[in-house]
């Protein structure tokens, strides 16, 4: 506990909406990491429309920090997210002890507002 304390002795926990933390806090040494719920799939209990991804675009083009965002790869995300740079990644889904054969294949888009964020030039 001793250690948790210590760490965490300077740690800022805010009840704030998304957008306003990034617009709080954004500086050129930030690092935002957001990771907003699949578009189209229910079950995660709360309003996340595509304005809510639109505003994340805009932002992400707009902001002096570095933004990193995953969503699923659907036509939606594609369009909203355009002009970012967009990785793809492959993420395979497992539910309980499920056979590894049996795991569903997916796409997953991971999004950078720089090209810099990925360690190398593109």
């Amino acid at each position: 506990m001793s250690a948790a304390h210590v760490r965490l002795s300077s740690v800022y926990v805010e009840s704030l909406d998304w957008a306003d933390i990034v617009r709080r806090y954004d500086r050129p040494h930030t690092l935002f990491f957001c990771d907003p719920p699949y578009y189209g799939l229910e079950g995660y209990g709360v309003d996340f429309g595509l304005e809510q991804y639109a505003l994340m675009a805009k932002l992400a083009k707009t902001i002096s920090g570095r933004m990193i965002i995953t969503v699923n790869d659907c036509p939606e995300m594609r369009e909203i997210f355009a002009g970012l740079f967009i990785q793809e990644a492959e993420i395979k889904y497992s539910c309980g002890n499920a056979a590894k054969a049996k795991r569903k294949s997916s796409t997953e888009l991971i999004i950078l507002n720089r090209p810099d964020g990925w360690g190398h030039d593109g």
